[in-house]
């Protein structure tokens, strides 16, 4: 009996050092919980560019504003505004696939958090590989001497984003390029007639600039734009 009574003892006075172990692992874990969470904050605004069109939008956009000669006409703020709402238009399928294939059976506890990553990668990378060039795939391939894969899916992200990016630089610069030419022709048709009556001390910016904006909105520029921006992606 007195040995029953001391083992009666001895497992209650156990339990409180069991307890406060796990209380520790617990306190401990939440630091690394916080450093993640704010790097992954911090890298967020880098995701957003690599890997969704917003590179595309804001070359573009910048392309126009130097076109109608206003420099700080939509503002920054504004652009970078459109471009992202521009962009969460455009990613909502990809978001969707992402949220059903990864979030919703992590959330469920059928998954990891590995898995889960792994899972929510599919989507976005299917995305970037539709408009990624061969020529830029192929460059970072031969790069980092990645085994030929089977399949483009079968391609790391370290390949699949930088040649994304390059892709959708080459894409900006075509469309900002076709976007200058119509400008550009108002300002030299503006030069060549202040210049020949004589007009040498006035700017042909001061006549050309509204000239283009009257143009620009006349034809209603910014759905054009945005039409034909949300077109290239279909």
């Amino acid at each position: 009996m007195g040995r029953h009574l001391a083992c009666l003892v001895v497992v209650p006075s156990s339990l409180p050092s069991l307890h406060a172990l796990n209380a520790v692992k617990d306190n401990n874990s939440v630091p690394w919980t916080i450093v993640g969470v704010l790097t992954l904050l911090t890298l967020l605004p880098a995701i957003v560019l690599s890997i969704t069109p917003m590179v595309r939008l804001l070359v573009v956009f910048h392309f126009l504003r130097q076109a109608l000669g206003t420099q700080t006409a939509p503002s920054n703020q504004t652009l970078m505004g459109l471009g992202l709402m521009m962009t969460w238009f455009l990613m909502q399928p990809v978001m969707v696939a992402v949220n059903q294939q990864a979030i919703q059976p992590f959330q469920k506890g059928q998954i990891s958090g590995w898995q889960a990553i792994e899972s929510g990668v599919q989507p976005p990378k299917r995305f970037m590989l539709h408009y990624a060039r061969e020529k830029d795939l192929a460059l970072f391939v031969n790069a980092g001497s990645v085994p030929r894969p089977k399949t483009p899916m079968d391609l790391p992200m370290r390949v699949v984003v930088p040649a994304y990016m390059l892709s959708e630089l080459k894409a900006g610069f075509q469309i900002g390029a076709i976007l200058f030419l119509p400008f550009l022709l108002v300002d030299l048709v503006v030069a060549s007639i202040t210049t020949s009556i004589g007009m040498l001390q006035l700017p042909p910016v001061t006549i050309s600039t509204p000239l283009k904006i009257l143009l620009f909105v006349m034809v209603d520029g910014w759905n054009l734009l945005a039409g034909s921006l949300l077109k290239s992606f279909s």
